[in-house]
């Protein structure tokens, strides 16, 4: 795909993935929906904090 590269190691096995934003711009939406997924998935095993302690902190800080 243009604008999509792979790094390969010396085994020749895709170890990475470079993009060219550029390239690929009038596909960002797809691109942003890519990385959210890689993050959720990075984060899932992360302490989940229940959404009224989030608000009551928010609220404690003035953001809220």
């Amino acid at each position: 795909m243009k604008g999509i590269n792979f790094i390969t190691n010396n085994k020749n096995e895709k170890i990475a993935v470079q993009i060219d934003l550029k390239t690929i711009e009038k596909h960002h939406e797809a691109i942003e929906d890519l990385l959210d997924g890689i993050i959720a998935e990075a984060r899932k095993d992360e302490e989940k904090i229940p959404l009224s302690k989030v608000i009551k902190n928010l609220k404690k800080i003035g953001k809220l």
